[in-house]
């Protein structure tokens, strides 16, 4: 059974960076598309970025374009998200979550949380002064 495991959030400035990382336990993620999501209280929880099995394939959110980076590296079974240009409104926790449905587009993944197999538990960002 795959297992992830997010870390590296934590509180942060404005204007500040923040470097997530999700590990994965159980199975090989080579064969999984991955996403970072974000939830706020009230509130459903949003794509932040996906990625392809072999990391070609990368989508944003428009709220984050520009400002983060998602990747990849197989060899260490882990993903990450880089958060630079940190803003109060990215506060948030966030998820990682991984899809064995490698067949539909970033723009599909980002969109349908229905499609992930697994979730990790979710690491806090807090961005404020």
């Amino acid at each position: 059974q795959l297992q992830l495991v997010e870390s590296g959030g934590g509180l942060v400035q404005p204007g500040g960076s923040l470097n997530l990382s999700c590990v994965a336990s159980g199975k090989t993620l080579e064969y999984y598309a991955m996403a970072w999501f974000r939830q706020v209280p009230g509130k459903e929880r949003e794509g932040v970025s996906t990625i392809s099995n072999t990391g070609v394939g990368i989508t944003y959110a428009d709220s984050v374009k520009g400002r983060f980076t998602i990747s990849r590296d197989n060899a260490k079974n882990t993903v990450y998200l880089q958060m630079n240009s940190l803003k109060p409104e990215d506060t948030a926790v966030y998820y990682c979550a991984a899809t064995g449905a490698t067949y539909y587009g970033g723009d599909y993944l980002i969109r349908n949380l229905r499609v992930y197999d697994a979730w990790g538990r979710g690491t806090q960002v807090t961005v404020s002064s």
